[in-house]
């Protein structure tokens, strides 16, 4: 086995040199039955596999048996012509297995030829060409279908990996399949000429260089190229069958012989009905009354076994399936199985199952994977698996968006129309369905596609229902992402920085903070929009202020302020930013109200100063509604936690900055003041 490759490299290079070196009738005779050998070998050995790829190499093992063959076939008719004589494999061929007679070893050998050429290789090259082409259009299908299991959570990345590698091993196989079946159909034509060289040849050479008469010619070349052609062909016959076996054969749990045996007497039905048939014709004078009669008895005796052996099987079955079902009904795990929760659900109703279904055309479990992608770049943690689930209790174009098994959103879609959506620009009218589009809460209308041309023109936004519906779930989890990281989640993140920072790791965890309070200071950045990719720079900071402070509000702030730069790209795209800003007797007056107990820090101010904070606040947000722009509130940085939490029930996704978390290149242009 260590130097098998030299071996075969060897080997093909021998069967080449064949053609041109003459052998000996003794060598000859030894490669003609290892030809035979191993013809027999490949059979079974296609017999026995329980799926295609595990033969993969049988196109190129095709490949060199029909080189072997003809090699032989060159070998053997330079010894027919040149000595009347081809060795003792040939000569028993030629007497003991057509008797002599070389009328009827060329009938028989003909009849071989026929088979082989016009009904096996024909049928093996035709299945092998469509199972290459279906291989090859299913290919896309496959791999989505793998991408949705992925997805849904039934496999993982290293099962991923393995059924994509044997989708392209199956591709390259049957590929070479359709290849390699021409090399069959060519041994077979070949097979044909040289069978008449030899005989048109032995005569000429008989009676012009050796003298002979043309009857002894005749008979002994034609008796040593029939000997020569069925050593040959049957070889190349069991290799036809075998090429013929792997192609139709489909992947299964069991050999060819396991199935055969399974499947033909699975139903003692057809037994009973095939000995009732017999019997019929056994009762017609004309017809041969004992084998009829006696495989009608065998197929009822067959039939018998096999309805007797179901029967005792259903039993047995019957007998353990009853004790382990009342086990089973027992264990605590099935009532523990129903307690777990989806972190992220979506629910449709029917009409919504074709844009979830890869079969029907719908791209919407794609879509999902992009979310998470998308999520994992932007914000830099990993959402959990989504489950996508049919429910027939929702109306059939209605959708709802769950987080832990709580609703959390939800959608109507018109499946045979689009949404235009009007970002404020629209320059005219269109008919349509008015609603309102679920992500951002922006008046739309539902459209015909026949509109949509009409629509863009006029400066409207037009997307179709899948894009409505992955916008829509896309916000929802960016909403609620810091709901989604738990301390496993937190773990896992902190164990993939462990690789290549383990000092960083070892230093915080577990010596200055939990993995508790490690998430807590996460999840606080992933509420406000802030991403965590950069966690390298998160987990300094934390070692850093963690000596002087557990609180993970305060943790939080010098977490927000060593990532400036990412905060300031986050929520200002260009050099200048249009703020509001507090005013000082307001920021003194929020810090005075701040309380302080060993549970945290409290805000304790009076009901109408909030009320005027936040009247105030609104007349100010409103100048950046006008242009157009994302509001953004400015303050000092020991008061922009407080008045954040201030406005989180007024303005949920106000951004509130602090001065110390913008990036210094960036100039600040007030808009307005808040004042109290």
């Amino acid at each position: 086995m260590k130097f098998g490759d030299m071996v075969v490299a060897i080997v093909v290079i021998s069967i080449v040199v064949m053609i041109i070196i003459p052998l000996p009738t003794g060598l000859l005779d030894f490669l003609l039955t290892i030809n035979i050998t191993l013809s027999l070998v490949i059979l079974l050995i296609a017999m026995y596999v329980t799926e295609p790829l595990q033969f993969s190499i049988f196109p190129s093992m095709l490949l060199l048996t029909t080189l072997l063959r003809l090699s032989l076939n060159i070998s053997t008719t330079r010894l027919i012509l040149r000595d009347a004589d081809a060795g003792q494999v040939i000569e028993a061929f030629g007497n003991f297995v057509v008797g002599g007679d070389a009328v009827v070893g060329f009938i028989i050998f003909l009849i071989i030829i026929v088979i082989q050429f016009v009904v096996i290789t024909k049928g093996a090259e035709r299945v092998a060409e469509v199972a290459a082409r279906f291989t090859l259009d299913a290919m896309p299908g496959k791999q989505m279908a793998i991408d949705a299991d992925l997805n849904a959570g039934l496999i993982n990345e290293i099962q991923a990996k393995e059924r994509r590698k044997n989708i392209e091993r199956s591709a390259d196989f049957y590929g070479a399949m359709d290849g390699a079946s021409k090399f069959v159909k060519g041994d077979a034509i070949a097979g044909i000429i040289i069978t008449l060289i030899n005989i048109s040849g032995g005569l000429i050479i008989g009676m012009l260089q050796k003298g002979m008469g043309f009857q002894n010619a005749l008979s002994t070349y034609t008796l040593l190229t029939v000997g020569d052609g069925l050593v040959s062909q049957i070889p190349a016959l069991l290799i036809s069958t075998s090429a013929g076996i792997v192609v139709t054969k489909t992947a299964s749990e069991a050999n060819l012989g396991s199935e055969v045996t399974t499947q033909l007497f699975a139903q003692p039905k057809v037994m009973f009905l095939s000995a009732a048939v017999l019997a019929v014709l056994g009762i017609i004078p004309a017809l041969p009354q004992v084998p009829l009669f006696s495989i009608a008895i065998l197929m009822l005796l067959t039939g018998h076994a096999i309805r007797r052996s179901i029967l005792s099987q259903e039993e047995i079955e019957k007998e353990e399936i009853e004790p382990a079902r009342l086990e089973e009904m027992r264990k605590p795990e099935n009532v523990m199985g129903l307690l777990q929760v989806d972190p992220i659900e979506v629910e449709f109703g029917y009409s919504i199952i074709p844009l979830a279904d890869v079969n029907q055309g719908g791209d919407l479990l794609d879509r999902v994977v992009m979310i998470r992608r998308q999520i994992a770049l932007e914000l830099g943690m990993v959402v959990p698996i989504i489950r996508l689930r049919d429910n027939i209790q929702l109306s059939p174009n209605h959708y709802r968006i769950k987080i832990k098994g709580i609703e959390i959103s939800e959608g109507e879609l018109v499946m045979d129309g689009i949404l235009a959506m009007d970002p404020g620009t629209a320059t005219g009218e269109i008919d349509g369905i008015d609603t309102m589009e679920p992500a951002f809460g922006l008046p739309a209308k539902w459209i015909k596609e026949e509109e949509r041309e009409k629509a863009e023109l006029l400066g409207y936004t037009v997307v179709d229902p899948p894009t409505v519906i992955s916008t829509h779930l896309t916000e929802t989890i960016k909403s609620h992402v810091h709901e989604l990281l738990g301390r496993q989640e937190v773990k896992k993140l902190v164990d993939n920085i462990k690789e290549n920072y383990p000092t960083l790791v070892e230093e915080l965890i577990p010596k200055q903070m939990t993995f508790g309070e490690v998430q807590k200071v996460l999840a606080n950045l992933l509420k406000e929009g802030v991403s965590i990719r950069d966690l390298v720079t998160i987990l300094e900071t934390l070692a850093d202020y963690a000596p002087i402070t557990r609180d993970p509000d305060m943790l939080t702030e010098y977490v927000r302020q060593s990532l400036a730069r990412t905060i300031s790209r986050k929520f200002i795209s260009e050099k200048k930013a249009r703020v509001v800003t507090l005013d000082q007797s307001l920021e003194d007056k929020i810090m005075s109200s701040v309380q302080q107990t060993e549970q945290g820090n409290y805000l304790t101010l009076d009901p109408a100063v909030t009320k005027a904070i936040l009247n105030n606040l609104s007349k100010q947000l409103d100048k950046f509604t006008q242009l157009g722009e994302q509001p953004i509130v400015l303050t000092s940085p020991i008061v922009r936690l407080y008045f954040k939490k201030l406005t989180e029930q007024f303005a949920p996704r106000l951004v509130v900055l602090s001065y110390n978390e913008l990036d210094p290149s960036i100039e600040i242009q007030s808009m307005g003041m808040v004042s109290a």
